[in-house]
């Protein structure tokens, strides 16, 4: 059986050295930090099962080390040590998250037992996270991170409907995670054993979209040398999932609400009906109302798509989420790319709270992957962060850019995000469409659209 681990944290090195041995002599294995900076740097590398720590440091003060270990892993139990005595910072270590709190100088029997019943404390805790991760297992494979109140909401909400039968409609900006959001409704679903099939509307012409959903049969159109099954087939008993669903022509949105009323479908060139199981799943980064309003979307349609909406909040709204998604991403390309980077600077995470993130949570991915792949230091720093589309663009310069943008009509001010986005990249569509989260294709329509209308 592993020894339990202790951190013990006190900038009197004798202090320190006492408290090493008879610990030790106890049975578990120590750790040291002469101060509070030092082991706020230790828990962002290893999970302790208990943190002893002074209260009066040079550098940084225990109450402030306590606050960040608990930002950082809130599970470790941390035991405060003071030589001064009183109610008021008693309480004040209580309300910061201390386990418990004893004065010096120490009483050893004491010690001893608190030690123990924080360390069976948190075992305990560790246990009950174990058995609740289990029961939410298929959502952390799915790396959906998140504890902001808006994202608590939504989970909660995805973990009740998963297992109805309800068609749901996620919407959201690009790269907010809704994929993620339909990943965690079927592998939470009665249909997980089933396929769940994934297809982007946008990525294809009306003809090739109705063939890839619906199946042809040999010889319905050129090239068709045999007969096809289509997604709906190919997910029968379980989940298909419609991405960029309002990319759709209005006659493919005809052909897919029959689907949706009838259950049943027929291949393209083929007269046989044939009866589908399928549960549909949705996605936009559009506002459907307003695609309605505008002639683009059928309203009949929405509503047997909307029977369920979940939006999923852009980054900018959910900012205490970002050092938690950065840490994850940090440690998904460090076993990637076989590195050991441990962590942000200070400056680091201050540049992540601030920018405004217009490319959402992949953006911040791509940030990450980016540095992670370029550094040669220990902690990321601010410096190696290249954010998407200028340099140091904070919520402050997009607040400021939203100010100028005011008076400008919505399409225009897309049309200078997109200009600026292939001015960042050198001209890269590729590139430029990865950072705005939208397809090459899509952003090619825009691109053809401006040329023609400054033709006109």
């Amino acid at each position: 059986m592993n020894k339990q681990s202790i951190l013990i944290v006190d900038d009197d090195s004798a202090h320190r050295i006492i408290l090493k041995q008879l610990i030790g002599g106890w049975g578990y294995e120590t750790s040291e930090a002469e101060d509070g900076s030092i082991a706020i740097a230790e828990v962002q590398k290893r999970a302790f099962d208990l943190i002893l720590m002074d209260i009066r440091m040079l550098n940084i003060s225990g109450i402030e080390a306590l606050e960040q270990i608990k930002i950082i892993n809130p599970a470790i139990p941390v035991i405060i040590m003071t030589a001064y005595a009183s109610v008021e910072t008693a309480v004040n270590a209580l309300k910061k998250g201390a386990y418990d709190y004893l004065t010096k100088p120490l009483d050893f029997d004491e010690l001893k037992i608190v030690i123990a019943r924080a360390t069976e404390y948190s075992g305990l805790k560790r246990e009950n996270e174990y058995l609740k991760g289990r029961l939410g297992e298929r959502f952390d494979r799915q790396n959906i991170i998140g504890r902001s109140s808006t994202m608590t909401k939504l989970l909660d909400t995805v973990s009740h409907v998963a297992s109805t039968e309800a068609t749901i409609l996620i919407t959201g900006d690009s790269g907010t995670g809704k994929e993620m959001i339909a990943n965690a409704i079927h592998y939470n679903s009665q249909r997980k054993e089933a396929p769940f099939i994934k297809i982007n509307c946008a990525a294809l012409t009306e003809t090739l979209l109705e063939s890839e959903l619906f199946g042809h049969e040999k010889g319905a159109f050129t090239g068709a040398d045999r007969r096809r099954e289509g997604k709906f087939r190919q997910a029968e008993g379980g989940s298909l999932f419609l991405d960029e669903v309002s990319e759709m022509s209005q006659s493919m949105q005809v052909k897919l609400l029959r689907v949706l009323q009838e259950r049943e479908l027929t291949r393209v060139g083929g007269d046989e009906v044939i009866k589908i199981n399928v549960r549909l799943i949705a996605a936009s980064n559009k506002d459907l109302r307003k695609q309605i309003q505008a002639g683009l979307f059928r309203e009949d349609l929405f509503y047997r798509l909307n029977v369920v909406n979940l939006f999923v909040p852009p980054l900018r709204e959910r900012r205490e989420d970002i050092p938690l998604l950065a840490q994850h991403f940090l440690n998904l390309f460090n076993r990637k790319n076989n590195v050991n980077i441990k962590g942000f600077t200070p400056r680091a995470i201050e540049k992540l709270l601030k920018y405004g993130w217009p490319g959402n949570v992949r953006e911040l991915m791509n940030a990450v992957e980016r540095a992670v792949v370029l550094s040669r230091n220990d902690y990321l720093d601010a410096d190696e962060l290249v954010l998407m589309m200028v340099e140091n663009y904070t919520s402050e310069k997009n607040e400021q850019l939203s100010e100028s943008a005011e008076n400008l009509p919505l399409e225009e001010v897309e049309k200078r995000t997109i200009l600026g986005a292939l001015d960042n990249t050198g001209g890269n569509k590729s590139e430029a469409a990865r950072r705005l989260g939208i397809t090459r294709k899509t952003l090619r329509k825009k691109l053809d659209k401006y040329e023609s209308r400054s033709e006109s």
